[in-house]
């Protein structure tokens, strides 16, 4: 039977490799914190000491950490992904990172044997759990091949965007224009609450007309009962606009929406909200 490796428990992390063990597959699993292993273990996976022994005992090593710094360090440790890359494994990093870092992960793991896919998600922490992630894969094709039936426990929707660098991409393009329209939510709803109406009321307005969205639907009625509790950490959306919008100057693109919400979620990492939901930016406006 094949074996799976998962690096990275997080809020994503942890759900992630939860669904692939409820399907049936061998997964072994590490993280930083080794106590967060404890829950997947008690599910049936095993655990691994470091990734270098993950990553050698696995045919497939799935990653999900937290930013270009947590990926190059689990990469270049003493104990790191590179000890443990073996020719024809497969290394499928589903972190959210601009395309350089995707593209050196590409080239070291490629060097040392393995093959490289890039799949970073779209969605927080209830599509992670549901399995219904939105997958943006890239890289080696024969490895998306071999890894799609794990991706379709994880996700219920997979594009293959061609050459490493394109998931990376079209993810912060993703996470950009949601920055973008939760700046401008919260702004309304500040403003309505300034001006004396109802958010209910503002709530059922957007819900019927042209900009219904899963999103507005799900975050509004948590951020009228002040409750924050991260889905979506603020600090990584900050960190994903910050790489947006090194993205559009790296490419001569005018961008001014996403840089004030950038300037807005900076904000909100300033004034200690960096662990709350990424909607907490709403308190921003209304302090």
């Amino acid at each position: 039977m094949a074996q799976y490796g998962f690096l990275g428990l997080g809020i994503m992390g942890a759900p992630m490799a939860a669904n692939l063990i409820r399907a049936g597959h061998e997964v072994t699993v590490w993280n930083r914190t080794a106590v967060k292993c404890d829950p997947l273990v008690l599910m049936g996976a095993k655990q691994a000491s470091t990734p270098r022994e993950l990553v050698a005992g696995a045919d497939i090593t799935f990653a999900m950490l937290s930013d270009p710094a947590a990926v190059e360090a689990v990469i270049l440790d003493p104990e790191g992904v590179l000890e443990g890359i073996g020719t024809g494994k497969g290394y499928v990093d589903m972190s959210t990172v601009d395309a350089t870092t995707s593209q050196w992960v590409s080239e070291v793991v490629t060097e040392a044997g393995g093959r490289f896919l890039e799949a970073p998600v779209s969605g927080t922490k209830k599509p992670a759990e549901d399995g219904t992630l939105i997958i943006l894969a890239a890289g080696d094709e024969e490895l998306y091949g071999e890894a799609a039936p794990l991706l379709d426990v994880m996700g219920k929707k997979r594009l293959f965007l061609g050459e490493v660098g394109n998931g990376a991409r079209m993810k912060l393009i993703v996470n950009m224009i949601m920055g973008g329209m939760m700046t401008s939510f919260c702004e309304g709803l500040a403003l309505v609450a300034k001006g004396g109406l109802d958010s209910s009321d503002i709530l059922d307005v957007l819900a019927a007309g042209a900009l219904a969205n899963p999103m507005f639907a799900g975050k509004g009625p948590l951020m009228a009962r002040d409750e924050f509790t991260p889905a979506f950490p603020l600090k990584h959306m900050q960190k994903d606009l910050r790489l947006a919008a090194d993205l559009g100057d790296t490419l001569g693109q005018f961008m001014p929406s996403a840089n004030v919400a950038n300037e807005a979620f900076i904000r909100a990492v300033d004034a200690g909200l960096a662990d709350e939901d990424f909607c907490a930016v709403y308190k921003i406006f209304t302090d």
